[in-house]
């Protein structure tokens, strides 16, 4: 049986890949920081048909001996580790680059930059020694080159991280190590991530321009979740991008807009 590593899946995308998985009878280790998700995710997993074990795990993966720790934890339940995402991630408050102070900007690439390389470092240690495994990176806005006001510590982090995927991607095939490695390219997901920052603790408005955007393009994650988690089984190319919204989906939705209105903003 197949075993799944996902960061941040007690919420959001990564939880419900975590479902995806669980479905398609993977063992299914989650992780977060905080117990109390953790222990509700696990509880809702369980509620889930699948064949595979859970394993809940808390780890920081800014912290590169949480995620060693990870890693260990996991092998040594279920052997070896197919899959591990890289999902971990904190969105950036709603402010200009010199608005924010040092401990944000400490946090949010601790976790969004710091945290897939510490992942992904630690997978292709663990991969390597077991012969094979494939390792996904989230990506998000700014790592197509996209720039967008009051967001350019996140973009910045994400855009690295795409820059970081495609390089170990050359390495791995330098060194001849046969380990798949690829992006994960989600869209806009309609979660409390796009309105809080810091790990959702802290709460801001979106400006309507924002608002009218996100309703076009956005979609939910399990919907998400379903397309990324089919094509994640059946891939077996290394550096290559699963991408949920295309250029071409989006620009059916802009050329649509008027006549398929959504609100997902609507209290």
């Amino acid at each position: 049986m197949k075993t799944v590593v996902i960061t941040g899946s007690t919420r959001g995308l990564g939880f419900e890949m975590a479902k995806k998985f669980r479905g398609n009878d993977f063992n299914v280790v989650v992780c977060g920081t905080n117990d109390a998700g953790i222990e509700k995710a696990v509880g809702e997993l369980n509620g889930v048909s699948g064949k595979g074990e859970l394993l809940g795990i808390k780890c920081n993966v800014s912290n590169s001996d949480e995620v060693e720790a990870l890693c260990h934890e996991a092998s040594d339940k279920f052997g070896n580790i197919d899959i591990w995402i890289n999902n971990a991630g904190v969105n950036q408050s709603f402010k200009y680059a010199w608005e924010l102070d040092s401990s944000e900007m400490d946090f949010l690439f601790g976790v969004d930059l710091k945290g897939t390389i510490n992942g992904t470092n630690v997978a292709v240690r663990h991969m390597t020694k077991q012969g094979f495994g494939a390792i996904y990176n989230v990506e998000g806005m700014g790592s197509n080159d996209a720039i967008q006001c009051k967001f350019a510590l996140y973009g910045t982090a994400k855009r690295a991280v795409t820059y970081y995927t495609d390089a170990i991607a050359k390495e791995l095939t330098e060194a001849n190590i046969p380990i798949i490695i690829g992006k994960l390219s989600p869209g806009i997901m309609i979660t409390d991530f796009l309105t809080s920052s810091k790990g959702q603790k802290n709460a801001y408005k979106l400006e309507e321009k924002t608002k009218k955007v996100y309703n076009i393009l956005g979609d939910y994650p399990d919907v998400i979740a379903g397309y990324l988690v089919t094509r994640i089984i059946a891939n077996k190319k290394t550096n290559c991008r699963i991408e949920w919204l295309t250029n071409r989906k989006a620009a059916w939705r802009f050329m649509t807009a008027g006549v398929n209105k959504r609100d997902f903003f609507d209290s």
